[in-house]
């Protein structure tokens, strides 16, 4: 049994004991259980505020908090500062005018000017923590933006259908290819040497850049395998597509092959409609007019982009080739397909969303 002001049983002994010795206690509250630990076996606060690193007046603190509360009183509670109280009227002035245009000269909110256009418009004061609060509990996002194309293609859907069908039940026995070029894409050298990487250190390089020329990277990707074929050309015509066609479709040969291609005209040049005559087991299925985002193999453009070529480092247009082969040769060694999980009808109902929005602004605009 010892004594703190009150009687400490074996139970409160092994409690706070039981504080000092867990991992999963901040080490504030083990010193806090220890100072009361300490009192318990007699000693004296000037020699328990030394063993602590504390003052005298904290040991009386937490004693006090012991003594009131017990083990609750050595823990930390939560403090959030107190609600800022903002009219609902205000709130909702807030929320309308996000989803407008901002002030002219500006080209996209910001919390402080936010908190001008409330103070100047409505005469009330409020913080931009409150603002951007506000913004994170609601879902808005003025800071960031995206991009979209809705396609004005009249044989949308059918075409839509027809592509997604492929991804989703391709035909037995068939190979389905997705096939596009990625063009002029630049062999970039900086100023002067990149700094590598290092503990506590991003990876640096210099803003300015010398080019050295171009490339043209011609990628087709088997959606059923994963695996992706590309050469790079320094052109990018008919005859060089039909070049390209032949060494993709050859490792198919005597199968059924349906291309998924966009509608770039390099794609329907006399020499590629003579290669498709020439070739009947071979059928293209092209994308719907501003729509190349259909195309599997645009994820891959996208991903060789982010790993191989954005922050990479060229002295020449063939060392940039050199680079998209080996990672061509890295993707192969364990390649896998990308799951299309989006069906037809449920494209089509975002389509139809975004054309009713797109609808209710222009309407809107013209009153």
């Amino acid at each position: 049994m010892f004594t703190v002001g009150v009687e400490l049983t074996a139970d409160q002994v092994a409690a706070l004991r039981g504080l000092v010795n867990s991992p999963d206690v901040a080490a504030s509250v083990g010193t806090r259980a220890r100072i009361v630990l300490w009192r318990a076996e007699n000693r004296r606060k000037t020699e328990i505020a030394a063993l602590a690193g504390v003052s005298r007046p904290t040991v009386d603190a937490w004693l006090a908090r012991y003594e009131a509360d017990g083990i609750a009183g050595l823990l930390d509670h939560k403090r959030g500062a107190g609600r800022e109280q903002v009219p609902a009227r205000i709130r909702a002035r807030i929320l309308a005018a996000t989803r407008t245009s901002p002030p002219a000269g500006l080209s996209q909110w910001s919390s402080r000017e936010m908190v001008k256009f409330i103070a100047r418009t409505e005469g009330v004061s409020v913080s931009w923590h409150y603002v951007a609060k506000l913004w994170r509990d609601t879902g808005l996002k003025p800071h960031r933006h995206g991009t979209f194309t809705l396609s004005r293609d009249p044989a949308f859907a059918d075409k839509l259908a027809d592509i997604v069908g492929l991804y989703l039940d391709p035909p037995g026995g068939a190979v389905v290819l997705s096939i596009d070029e990625k063009t002029q894409v630049q062999a970039l050298d900086r100023t002067q040497p990149v700094l590598p990487i290092c503990f506590g250190v991003t990876e640096k390089r210099t803003h300015d850049y010398v080019r050295h020329g171009t490339t043209n990277l011609f990628a087709a990707l088997d959606i059923g395998t994963g695996r992706v074929y590309g050469e790079c050309k320094p052109t990018r015509n008919g005859a060089d597509f039909v070049a390209f066609l032949d060494k993709a479709v050859k490792p198919h040969r005597g199968k059924d092959i349906h291309i998924v291609l966009d509608n770039l005209s390099t794609h329907a040049t006399p020499e590629v409609v003579k290669w498709l005559e020439a070739h009947p087991r071979v059928e293209f299925h092209f994308t719907p007019v501003g729509s190349s985002w259909i195309n599997q193999i645009e994820i891959w453009f996208g991903i060789i982009t982010r790993q191989s070529i954005r922050r990479g480092t060229f002295s020449s247009v063939k060392v940039l080739v050199t680079q998209i082969r080996d990672y061509i040769t890295h993707w192969n060694t364990d390649p896998k397909p990308f799951e299309w999980t989006a069906t037809t009808d449920e494209i089509l109902a975002k389509v139809r969303l975004a054309q009713t929005n797109i609808k209710k602004l222009v309407d809107n605009n013209g009153k």
